[in-house]
């Protein structure tokens, strides 16, 4: 890799940066930060500033990349969304399947060219409706899901191959995509043309929410197999989303 920098540039770089923290940095910092240390999530600490300095050691093609290319540093696709802006959906679901179908058309029609699912209460939790613990839960912020028919009535005359559809589900996220998948199939989609995301993230769920069905361990090995099945089996699907 070819250095961006001699050795008396960044000698240079480093004296003048030395002469910043005492000059400026330090003033602020006698004033009082909002905290004594600064790190990632994962406990790597920030630096106030960084410069040429700190990337003095980096090998360009290993630790950033090209966009489009590993290690995806910089996006995913070469031109993002200068190529393609990206999908703008209205998060809709009502209590009735029939009227979710009409609410979805009429959005298609308007030119949306993505789907956002919302699900009832119980079915965030794995209920059918009839369960007592449901009363009064029924189809309140979503759509009822109890059963493959509703998913078809859900989905009955939309072009599964032509719309994306993301599901905000978490705990039964396993049961709604083999329920998606298996519309496909009846619809004549095969399951590597569905696209789409499912949230999957059951430890957001546990942590904030409380709608998680199973214990921790044995809920992350479902959201691992599902990302393992998708990455097999249904290859434009995003298989893990959180908000």
């Amino acid at each position: 890799m070819e250095k961006l920098f001699s050795k008396d540039e960044l000698k240079k770089i480093k004296a003048q940066r030395e002469e910043w923290e005492i000059r400026v940095l330090n003033k602020f910092i006698v004033k009082g930060e909002i905290k004594e240390k600064f790190e990632t999530p994962s406990g790597i600490p920030n630096k106030p500033v960084y410069g040429p300095e700190d990337i003095e050691s980096m090998d360009f093609l290993k630790d950033l990349g090209f966009p489009g290319s590993a290690p995806f540093t910089r996006g995913v696709y070469p031109n993002m969304y200068r190529g393609r802006i990206w999908t703008m959906r209205q998060y809709g679901g009502f209590a009735d399947a029939a009227k979710t179908n009409e609410r979805f058309k009429y959005l298609i029609s308007q030119g949306q060219k993505g789907l956002s699912i919302a699900f009832d209460l119980p079915t965030q939790m794995g209920y059918t409706s009839d369960n007592q613990i449901c009363l009064g839960e029924v189809g309140r912020i979503g759509v009822t899901v109890n059963s493959l028919k509703d998913f078809e009535q859900v989905f009955e005359g939309i072009p599964l191959d032509k719309v994306s559809t993301s599901m905000t589900i978490n705990a039964p996220t396993a049961v709604l995509l083999a329920m998606y998948i298996a519309i496909g199939e009846k619809f004549g989609v095969k399951s590597e043309f569905l696209t789409g995301t499912v949230q999957n993230d059951i430890l957001k769920e546990y942590v904030a929410r409380g709608t998680y069905i199973f214990p921790p361990k044995p809920s992350l090995r479902l959201t691992a197999d599902i990302i393992e099945y998708c990455s097999k089996n249904l290859p434009r699907f995003n298989t893990i989303f959180s908000i």
